[in-house]
C-alpha cells in the first residue's frame, strides 16, 4: 500500500503546473565536457583532487531523466586529464564509499595502478565517513592512505547477494516452472531454496573473489601475520585501529591530504589544489563532492524512494549492514 501511494503521489507531483522545472534536478549534467577549477592555492604546481563515493558500479547509471556516468567512468576521464597536464604532480583521492561490485572495485585498483606506472605521478587516499571492502580495494595502489579521525574502513571481504522469492510466492499461490539445459543452470534461482551442492559452488567463487582481495591487501600493507588473520574475518575498524592493524598510514584530515601529497611529489605549500566539474559552483572548495555521479535520490513525505528497490544479485566487495540470510 505504501508504494502504491508513493507511485501515485509522484505521478500526480509531475503533472502539476510548475512542477517541470523541478525535473531538472534529476537531470545528469554528464553531456558537459570536465573543466578544471581551482578549489584552493595560488602557488606553482598542482594537486589534482577526485572523489570516488558511492556504491561502486561499472555501468552507466539511470537517473529520472537521463543516465549518469559511473564511478569508473568518470575517474578514468580525470586521470586521463590529470596525465596530460604536466602541472598536475599528484592526485588526491577522496573515497566516501562501502564498496561495490567486485567488478566495478577491481577495475577502479587496475586504473590507478596502471595510471600510476604510466605517470610517476604520487597518488593519497583520502577516506571520509566509509571507505570499507571495494572502497579499501580501490585504495590499495595509493602511495600513502590516510583515514579521517570517524572513518570506518576494512570489510576485507566478499558477499554474495541475492533475493529470494520462495516464501512470497507460497503465501500468494504463486509457482515459477523452469526448463534448463543443465542441472546447475538456474542455481541462484530467487524461485526455489538453494542446494546444499550448490552452497558449496558459491562459497568457493567467495573464497576465490576473497583470496585476490587479501593478496593485495599482502601485496601492498605490511600486515603481520596474526594481523592479517583479524583482517580475513572481514570486519570492519575504526581509524585508530586500522592505523594499529596497519590497513592505513595516517589519521588526518584532507589539508593533511593535500600536504602528503605535496610532500611526496616535491611541490610547495602553496600548490594549487585542482578538481574536475561539470559545473561552476560558488564558493568552490574541496568539500564539494557534486559532480555527474552524484546519485539523484526521490524523497517523498520523508521516504527515500532510491531504496525501495533491492541490489541486484551478485558478487559485491562491500559492506553491506543490515542485510542477512
Amino acid at each position: 500500500m505504501k508504494l502504491r501511494l508513493i507511485a501515485a503521489l509522484l505521478l500526480f507531483a509531475l503533472t502539476l503546473p510548475g512542477c517541470a522545472p523541478k525535473i531538472k534536478l534529476f537531470a545528469s549534467p554528464a553531456t558537459e565536457p570536465l573543466k578544471e577549477f581551482v578549489v584552493e592555492g595560488e602557488g606553482e604546481g598542482k594537486i589534482a583532487l577526485i572523489y570516488l563515493k558511492g556504491v561502486l558500479v561499472s555501468q552507466p547509471r539511470q537517473g529520472l531523466i537521463r543516465t549518469r556516468p559511473s564511478q569508473v567512468q568518470e575517474l578514468v576521464s580525470a586521470l586521463r586529464l590529470i596525465e596530460v597536464d604536466d602541472e598536475v604532480k599528484a592526485v588526491v583521492i577522496a573515497i566516501d564509499s562501502p564498496g561495490g561490485t567486485t567488478t566495478a572495485s577491481d577495475i577502479l585498483y587496475h586504473e590507478i595502478m596502471d595510471f600510476k606506472q604510466r605517470t610517476n605521478k604520487k597518488v593519497v587516499a583520502a577516506m571520509f565517513d566509509v571507505a570499507a571492502s571495494g572502497g579499501y580495494y580501490a585504495a590499495l595502489p595509493a602511495d600513502w592512505i590516510m583515514a579521517h579521525p570517524t572513518t570506518i574502513t576494512g570489510s576485507v571481504g566478499v558477499i554474495f547477494m541475492r533475493p529470494k522469492l520462495t516464501g512470497l510466492l507460497d503465501k500468494v499461490g504463486v509457482d515459477m516452472e523452469i526448463t534448463k539445459s543443465g542441472e546447475d543452470k538456474d542455481m541462484g534461482s530467487p524461485f526455489r531454496p538453494t542446494t546444499p551442492e550448490e552452497a558449496d559452488m558459491f562459497q568457493a567463487i567467495i573464497d576465490d573473489y576473497a583470496a585476490r582481495f587479501h593478496m593485495l591487501v599482502a601485496k601492498h600493507r605490511t600486515l603481520t601475520p596474526a594481523n592479517m588473520e583479524t583482517v580475513k574475518t572481514a570486519r570492519i575498524f575504526t581509524a585508530n585501529q586500522a592505523k594499529k592493524i596497519g590497513l592505513i598510514d595516517q589519521i588526518g584530515y584532507i589539508q593533511d591530504a593535500f600536504t602528503k601529497a605535496r610532500q611526496l611529489s616535491g611541490l610547495p605549500a602553496d600548490s594549487k589544489v585542482i578538481a574536475y566539474r561539470r559545473d561552476t559552483y560558488p564558493n568552490d572548495n574541496p568539500y564539494n563532492s557534486m559532480d555527474s555521479t552524484y546519485p539523484a535520490k526521490l524523497n517523498l513525505l520523508g521516504i527515500d524512494a532510491s531504496y525501495i528497490m533491492p541490489s541486484k544479485a551478485g558478487f559485491y566487495y562491500v559492506w553491506s549492514p543490515g542485510m542477512s540470510e
